[in-house]
């Protein structure tokens, strides 16, 4: 049991790393510490829910409904680009740097819904968390809910980190400059897992 929840965490840990659109929305509202608990909570929940759905066996859906993924494939591409945009522009309309008096920020419902976007509309979440994740748990025969709470544990670790460590860098991202080379660089990460994702 311990060596499948060891195998979930250090496999789940590992896809969860690489730097996506979801991670950087992250980063973002960390930096800005715009809801941030909210934020972190949602993105491992979702991340739990999925992991669940794979280790129970659901990855056959995209199977059985096969219209499903081409439809969230251009969605999330279409929604990716338009953030990649609108990250564009912030970078270049943007003057000021970050400071703690920051009042410009989103509402918690309207931002949760960004950040459910980023996740749910993501064919990548589905094939890392439901299809990868539920496939390989079958390999642990009886621990697979094991292989699974490791998985999901990586997962809270992980956004958590991520969304309260962000603030270590928030005296860099008081000047000006900094924040518009994240901007450009959340913009580039967008745009390309748009176009990625429309390939």
């Amino acid at each position: 049991m311990v060596t499948a929840a060891l195998a979930g965490f250090l496999l789940g840990l590992s896809m969860i790393v690489a730097i996506g659109a979801q991670n950087a929305f992250v980063l973002r509202q960390g930096l800005r510490r715009e809801h941030v608990f909210a934020i972190c909570l949602a993105c491992a929940l979702s991340d739990a829910v999925l992991i669940t759905a794979g280790i129970s066996g659901f990855g056959v859906v995209g199977v059985a409904v096969p219209w499903i993924e081409p439809v969230m494939r251009y969605g999330g591409a279409l929604f990716l680009a338009a953030y990649g945009l609108r990250s564009f522009r912030s970078a270049f309309i943007n003057q000021g740097g970050l400071s703690p008096s920051d009042a410009d920020g989103h509402g918690l419902l309207r931002t949760l819904a960004t950040c459910l976007a980023f996740t749910w509309l993501n064919p990548h979440v589905y094939l890392d968390t439901v299809v990868l994740l539920g496939s390989i748990s079958t390999q642990y025969g009886g621990d697979k809910t094991a292989f699974g709470v490791g998985a999901g544990t990586a997962s809270f670790l992980f956004f958590f980190s991520l969304g309260y460590g962000a603030r270590l860098l928030r005296p860099m991202f008081a000047k000006p400059g900094a924040w518009r080379v994240l901007d450009v660089l959340i913009g580039m990460t967008m745009c390309g897992l748009a176009l990625k994702l429309a390939a």
